[in-house]
């Protein structure tokens, strides 16, 4: 968990409006203790008023418990010192409370907002935690352009256009834009591929793009193409049907059969899109749907995103640290914490009431640029819709426990072969990559017991070791890693220490790590290397080394091979792309990077009028003078780099 900064936090992005107030009490000690948890809220609590917003509750070292807001802050918090009434979770919490920080804010709609940004960047352990942090893909028609371009789009939308989602997964939306492409013509590629072009490229020839980079398409023509594809992804797709097949008809009349068969296409496009609509979401318009299930006090979320009527995706999710609660608590935060980041649309379905609905549309009402609305469906499409979601959402979770119970098996099984004291909850596997010691990093990956936590995947360019040793390299990355852990985590309850360390080597490898940890003073850590065995490149044959010398072998069907492969070709795969990415971008590097003050725009001034960065440097200060973009500093600035001594 990140520790808190000892004053107050900057706000949250979008939070400027927040006035904060903050009133903190640090207890000595650090062992939980219920009467110096209660001291510290005391004491905060008679700094209070019953105004709206947020707070926040740290232990002793400043790291972030829960975040909770409130109508009235006064009245919150004074509940915590009702200790009789607070359920086991909570009496927990105020135990381990030693400081809080407050926040003040207009409303409470307010506070909702900003407490679902802090829970995001803090993840506190006693907040319902929305895990699957991965952004959502939109489908983007850019608007910056006279031949607007169809794109994928992730992250900020900070370029101008239209944007259509969320979708549920790259899948999703690769396929939409690949039937979008045949069915509008529009084109995918980057502004400057478009501007070279001298010929129709491949996806003209296959029907995929109306080449207007050559001029095959005029721009009214194009516009038209792009009206209708804003008026399909914006809900009017019988509307655009009815058009095409109107254009065929007329273009079959006039014995135009080319024309006839390339619009016979572009239909069939648009029914492939409304054909592989899993769920019937007639009738729907712009809805989010979400249906919740609990089993064995787990909980499942199943999203439908509908937008214009069609499905654009569906994905379950599993929120954390639920204990305590119910369905409709989980639900009510999983929503706040999920359009945190994703724009709400107009209409939400729920399966349930939830206690603060109307509090919450009045938070989403911002950002979706007009009134929400949180509704329990109650017949109709929307009811036949919200019932498949919750069957989904049963399924979901189903799948997720047997799942569970499946890894919970190999773990223990990892455990018992690799003679490990309990079941790991941090496996930390590291790998090398270079070619010849060229462009050398070090790379780890990290596992839990549900899987890959790629959040906290590291890299580390390697700058000692810079030959070909791959002993040396392991070496330091982990007197790296490890100096590093032991500075901010000395007494490992942070949660960053692993219970497990793989390492994609032998017997040398294995050697390396050892004694570098036990130079560091660090001999609890417990160390494995894996190796193809005797048959080199055979995979079943893996040799486990242990520090002390020893070597196992599994069966080579066995489940947990299989399982210890996949984390050894993990950090494998995730090691190569590393190194792949910094070896384009050392080969696409120019010596003129290494000029003071000379960004891209002007570099590209002086490259497109030199041609080379060796003709630059060779250019006389006049030559430099003359050249488009570059004043007479930035000229002088060049000729100084390159003739030190005048």
């Amino acid at each position: 968990m990140a520790r808190s900064p000892a004053g107050t936090p900057p706000h949250p992005q979008g939070a400027e409006r927040f006035n904060e107030d903050q009133a903190t009490c640090t207890i000595k000690g650090s062992q939980p203790d219920l009467e110096a948890g209660l001291a510290a809220i005391r004491e905060v609590l008679a700094t209070l008023k019953p105004k709206p917003g947020v707070y926040r509750m740290q232990d002793a070292r400043g790291d972030v418990l829960y975040v909770g807001k409130a109508r009235a802050l006064k009245n919150r918090v004074a509940n915590y010192t009702q200790v009789e009434r607070l359920p086991l979770r909570l009496k927990r919490m105020v135990a381990q409370t030693r400081s809080m920080t407050i926040v003040t804010t207009n409303s409470e709609a307010e506070a909702l907002l900003l407490e679902a940004q802090l829970i995001k960047r803090y993840r506190p352990p006693y907040n319902v935690l929305l895990r699957d942090d991965k952004s959502f893909p939109f489908i983007l028609l850019r608007a910056d352009h006279d031949f607007p371009r169809i794109m994928k789009h992730r992250g900020a939308r900070r370029a101008k256009g239209n944007y259509y989602g969320p979708f549920a997964s790259a899948g999703s939306v690769n396929t939409t834009i690949n039937a979008l492409q045949k069915l509008f013509l529009l084109r995918s590629c980057t502004d400057s591929f478009f501007a070279r072009r001298d010929r129709p490229c491949l996806l003209y020839q296959i029907k995929r793009c109306s080449a207007p980079c050559v001029g095959r398409i005029d721009a009214a023509g194009y516009a038209e193409l792009v009206g209708e594809a804003k008026d399909f992804l914006g809900g009017k797709s019988g509307a655009v049907q009815k058009k095409i097949e109107s254009q065929m008809a007329e273009a079959a009349e006039a014995l135009d059969f080319e024309r006839a068969a390339m619009l016979r296409d572009r239909l069939r496009a648009a029914t492939f899109i409304q054909g592989s609509q899993a769920i019937n979401a007639e009738g729907v318009g712009n809805a989010d749907v979400f249906a919740i299930a609990a089993r064995n006090g787990q909980f499942g979320v199943q999203a439908f995103f509908i937008r214009g009527g069609q499905n654009w995706g569906h994905r379950a999710f599993f929120p954390s640290h639920t204990d305590g609660l119910d369905e409709a608590e989980v639900l009510t935060s999983f929503l706040a914490q999920f359009y945190e980041e994703v724009p709400p649309p107009r209409l939400i379905l729920v399966d349930r009431a939830l206690p603060e609905g109307d509090l919450l549309a009045e938070a989403l009402a911002g950002a979706a640029g007009g009134k929400v609305e949180i509704s329990v469906p109650q017949r109709g499409d929307r009811r036949r819709l919200m019932q498949q979601a919750t069957r989904n959402a049963v399924e979901a979770l189903e799948r997720r426990q047997a799942e569970s119970g499946a890894k919970a098996k190999i773990n223990r099984e990892l455990a018992e072969f690799l003679e490990l004291p309990e079941v790991p909850q941090r496996i930390e596997v590291y790998d090398n990559s270079h070619v010849q010691g060229a462009h050398a990093l070090g790379a780890m990956i990290v596992a839990g017991p549900e899987g890959f936590i790629k959040g906290q995947y590291r890299k580390w360019n390697i700058k000692q070791a810079q030959t070909n040793d791959d002993f040396a390299m392991m070496r330091e990355v982990f007197q790296r890693r490890f100096a590093r852990a032991a500075d901010e985590d000395p007494d490992r309850d942070g949660g960053q220490w692993p219970d497990l360390v793989l390492i994609d080597g032998g017997k040398g490898q294995m050697g390396a790590a050892r004694d570098t940890l036990e130079e560091m003073g660090i001999e609890d850590v417990p160390l494995i290397a894996i190796a193809k065995g005797p048959h080199h490149g055979r995979e079943g044959r893996e040799v486990f080394h242990f520090p002390d010398g020893r070597e196992k072998m599994l069966p080579v069907n066995s489940p947990l091979l299989f399982h210890l492969q996949r984390l050894r070709d993990e950090v494998h795969r995730f090691a190569i792309g590393a190194h792949r990415d910094k070896r384009s971008r050392a080969i696409s590097a120019s010596p003129l990077d290494e000029i003071p003050g000379i960004g891209p725009a002007r570099k590209r001034a002086l490259l497109l009028h030199f041609g080379t960065a060796s003709r630059v440097r060779a250019a006389a200060l006049e030559d430099l003078q003359r050249a488009p973009g570059v004043s007479a500093a930035v000229a002088q600035a060049v000729y100084d780099f390159y003739h030190p001594g005048g």
